[in-house]
């Protein structure tokens, strides 16, 4: 009873039996006026039934003549495309053809991942797509369909393999290794950052070297160059040690998406590279996140784990419905942060007075830190405003979309006038610009 349940289960017709089936039924109605027609028609039925059977017979002689196998990463890398790999293996002693279907999450909503293919008798075959998470949190797969017909294409048997996995999906790690790849061979202007001079005292002696061309002829010492009978430098090394809090707002105001992803999990992603860079110069890294209240706080350190401890905590950030509190952010600042810090604010102020609500508890912070406030421009309403106005209705939405972009402009402008930095970018290009910042605040010695 089992194996013919299980029979059931796997079967299932080729397009090919309907249309053979289809045919015959037209054959049969033609024979009541061609009479002639009629044994055509009966022994085309035979053969038809008999060449399903055969194909039936062959198909299921045996259980294991297929196999097949999902291989995935640990983690998926959020906003990135992650590699999947499914082996496929023909153990039939036959050609076979396959369409193999892939069971995503269903975070993806996506039903189209399906491969057709032809496989000769033991040959085998590594199927590669991608997969592009935009949403942080537990992922499941489900089973691999291979759905397998001969070279007759009149039934398919179905076959299942695999278990259902859960994959978690944790903030983009993949463009952390790429930053810091690129870091650490001195090729991040690839990716748009800038190359800094630098500029300032805030520095330490490292070693005395010898001259080579490009170094700074100011740095020239000129007691070991007459030792030495050549030409000697000093060698100076940014300052160390100093810590760098990625501070990230998840109030509705990070809900809006952009391509797919919220700006929180761009603000996450951005934190993540940046953390791993100022842990590259040696910095502290640490994280506070907020919402109506104070979330979670990672202090800021340069201990080996810290990078883990940091993408553990981001990895489970999700925003809420309230309005942010920033009095909450002051208050924990001004008593747990003795030491003066870069405190990097992703936030997304979207009108002047938005900001000008939190700027007094902005002011009170950067009395005695360093505060960058880095938010978002409206991508959408850029667009709009690059178009032809047709109308009177189109030229009043550009007014007041005009409006929204100088309010935006405005806010940089009084931001500075108290003496707080900020960063107004668009969100896909977030780390590159935060990159920017935090490196020519560290040349110009203002960190």
């Amino acid at each position: 009873m089992k194996r013919i349940l299980r029979f059931i289960r796997s079967f299932y017709f080729h397009p090919n039996f309907f249309r053979f089936g289809a045919g015959l039924v037209l054959l049969f109605a033609l024979s009541y006026y061609e009479a002639f027609l009629l044994p055509v028609a009966v022994i085309l039925s035979g053969v038809w039934i008999l060449i399903t059977l055969i194909d039936i017979i062959i198909l299921w002689r045996r259980s294991d003549f297929m196999f097949a196998s999902r291989e995935t990463p640990q983690k998926l890398s959020n906003g990135d495309e992650n590699p999947i790999y499914v082996y496929i293996e023909n153990r039939y002693n036959f050609p076979v053809d396959l369409r193999v279907v892939d069971e995503i999450p269903h975070q993806f909503q996506k039903r189209d991942v399906l491969f057709k293919l032809s496989l000769k008798s033991g040959e085998s075959r590594q199927i590669l797509y991608n997969l592009r998470p935009v949403k942080r949190g537990e992922y499941e797969f489900g089973l691999i369909r291979v759905f397998v017909n001969t070279r007759l294409r009149l039934v398919r048997r179905r076959y299942s393999f695999g278990e259902p996995a859960n994959t978690a999906v944790y903030p983009s790690f993949i463009q952390m290794r790429k930053y810091e790849l690129h870091a650490i061979s001195h090729r991040l202007t690839l990716y748009g950052i800038k190359r800094i001079r630098r500029s300032g005292s805030n520095s330490e002696f490292e070693k005395i070297k010898e001259y080579v061309s490009g170094d700074d002829v100011r740095h020239i010492n000129w007691k070991a160059t007459a030792k030495r009978n050549s030409l000697m430098v000093n060698q100076y090394i940014e300052e160390r040690a100093q810590p760098v809090y990625n501070i990230i707002d998840m109030g509705r105001s990070m809900k809006m998406p952009f391509e797919g992803m919220t700006l929180l999990d761009y603000s996450i992603n951005a934190s993540l590279v940046l953390s791993n860079i100022a842990l590259q110069k040696f910095d502290q890294a640490g994280l506070i996140t907020f919402s109506h209240k104070l979330e979670d706080v990672v202090a800021a350190d340069r201990k080996s784990n810290q990078l883990s401890k940091i993408m553990e905590a981001l990895y489970k950030q999700q925003t809420g419905w309230l309005e942010s509190n920033f009095e909450a952010l002051h208050v924990y600042v001004k008593r747990q942060l003795n030491r003066r810090s870069l405190l990097l604010i992703y936030t997304n102020f979207e009108s002047l007075s938005g900001m000008r609500r939190q700027l007094p508890y902005l002011r009170s912070m950067a009395r005695n830190h360093v505060v960058v406030v880095i938010f978002f421009q409206n991508t959408e309403l850029r667009s709009f405003l690059e178009k032809s106005a047709s109308g009177t209705e189109e030229i009043y939405l550009k007014t007041i979309a005009e409006k929204f972009e100088y309010e935006k402009r405005q806010i940089v402008r009084e931001l500075k006038a108290h003496g707080i930095y900020s960063v107004l970018t668009p969100p896909d290009a977030l780390t590159v610009n935060t990159i920017n910042k935090y490196l020519e605040m560290k040349a110009s010695g203002i960190i």
